[in-house]
């Protein structure tokens, strides 16, 4: 495959104002995204455009706004609402493109760019680097006559509409009333809807991270610090904790105890209830390298399958069609409900574990434990130049401890999509050989790096 210059696992991501998140940059992605989506027919064509609370998406915003109107296509923007909101309106709404600006689960610093196309499905690799070949084009090329100019408009009740979609994934005849529910919204995208949502469907609300500044986006909250929500469902003597990323995309439960419940065990809770309803499809589900081998093995012992591929929702969502599957995820709380949606949705995926917990009548601590993890070591190494990972020294520290692993635990080494890091993985019954490989593999990594 061809070098990518802009796109990562997740869009194209990077330091605010800073190379390649850029307004220079953003233009030329409205401007080379427009051209690609427009076909030959004479109507007018469409593009929504959504963000995250992020003070950069200000200036991200009108640069994409001023590319894609060049460009020749309508603009509508949806303001602050989740990305699986984005990307539902953009079918919904019968747009050729939609686009949400935001960096996740990084801090405001960071900010993003991803596409969607006219299915709501992210693009594929070979799209991606059909639009990077087109951006680095002179910025004069291929503009609209000054009559064909796109209009912009704001959509001002795109967050209504999205509340109801959300709503709309509940069970039938359901309600969350009698639970007291904590939810930190990461002073993100999800700051309005996500409490709003969960209001009407009856629950008594305790929402934090609902006050963004454009600089406390994942500061200290959301579903990278679940501290919070432990903090908050303690606080409130609440009976379950939701905690969402940045851009809502995500989510991370905690019981009544605020002990942490990740992505593998939500996936695990959800799979197993719907497999005894009969409506889990594709007979089991569809998760990362990443997930825990805890997983695969309670999914093996119901009869069911667990089909890993790499890194990136993106990734997950490709095989789920293939294969006919209607959930999957990843370890990090990014789960796929194929019924209701085409990408991650951190609200939606809680609304299922509450439909779970209101029917159960049981405490949130006797649910979340739906296997017990086998020991898993992760190490983050950064790197400032070079390929690491093709060094003799790494390779060679590779080999060793999958050769002191194997028929005990697995391995994993990869390169970050969207930092300049190296992820060192491993996981198995024994919790010492474990630690020791991931130190040894991670040593050698910064030696090289």
């Amino acid at each position: 495959m061809a070098e990518r210059r802009y796109f990562g696992t997740d869009g194209i991501r990077g330091r605010a104002n800073t190379h390649p998140m850029t307004p220079e940059v953003a233009l030329r992605v409205g401007l080379a995204a427009g051209r690609m989506f427009m076909s030959s027919d004479d109507r007018r064509h469409l593009v929504v455009i959504g963000k995250d609370t992020r003070l950069s998406g200000y200036m991200i915003e009108p640069a994409l706004v001023a590319g894609f109107s060049a460009a020749g296509m309508d603009v509508r923007t949806f303001g602050p609402l989740p990305t699986p909101g984005v990307a539902m309106m953009t079918r919904s709404m019968r747009a050729d493109i939609g686009v949400m600006i935001s960096a996740s689960h990084n801090a405001y610093l960071d900010n993003g760019i991803k596409l969607f196309g006219p299915d709501g499905y992210k693009l594929s690799d070979a799209v991606e680097l059909k639009i990077e070949s087109m951006m680095d084009e002179a910025l004069g090329s291929g503009l609209a006559a000054a009559d064909r100019l796109g209009r912009v408009k704001r959509i001002d009740d795109s967050q209504a509409r999205y509340v109801e979609i959300a709503k709309a994934s509940f069970p039938k005849g359901l309600s969350l009333q009698g639970l007291r529910i904590a939810v930190d919204c990461a002073n993100g995208a999800g700051y309005k809807v996500a409490p709003t949502t969960l209001y009407e469907l009856g629950a008594e609300v305790c929402a934090v991270g609902v006050e963004p500044n454009g600089l406390n986006i994942n500061a200290d909250c959301g579903s990278t610090h679940p501290h919070a929500i432990a903090e908050a469902v303690r606080t409130y003597r609440a009976d379950i904790g939701i905690a969402l990323d940045g851009d809502a995309d995500r989510v991370i439960i905690c019981d009544e105890n605020g002990r942490v419940v990740d992505g593998d065990q939500i996936m695990a809770m959800i799979a197993l209830d719907w497999a005894k309803r009969g409506q889990l499809k594709g007979g089991g589900l569809v998760a990362t390298v990443m997930s825990n081998l805890g997983l695969e093995r309670r999914l093996q012992a119901e009869g069911l399958t667990l089909e890993r591929t790499k890194v990136g929702d993106r990734y997950v969502m490709e095989r789920m069609r293939e294969g006919g599957f209607n959930l999957g995820g990843e370890q990090s709380g990014h789960i796929i409900l194929h019924d209701h949606a085409t990408t991650g949705d951190g609200l939606m995926s809680a609304l299922q574990v509450l439909a779970i917990l209101a029917e159960s009548g049981k405490p949130m601590s006797e649910l979340a434990r739906q296997f017990e993890p086998v020991p898993q070591k992760l190490e983050n190494v950064r790197f400032t130049a070079g390929k690491p990972l093709e060094t003799a020294s790494v390779k060679a520290a590779i080999a060793d401890a999958e050769a002191r692993l194997a028929g005990q635990g697995r391995l994993l080494v990869r390169p970050s999509g969207t930092e300049k890091l190296i992820r060192v993985m491993a996981e198995g019954d024994d919790a010492k050989l474990v630690k020791a490989v991931v130190a040894e593999v991670a040593a050698a990594v910064k030696a090289a790096g």
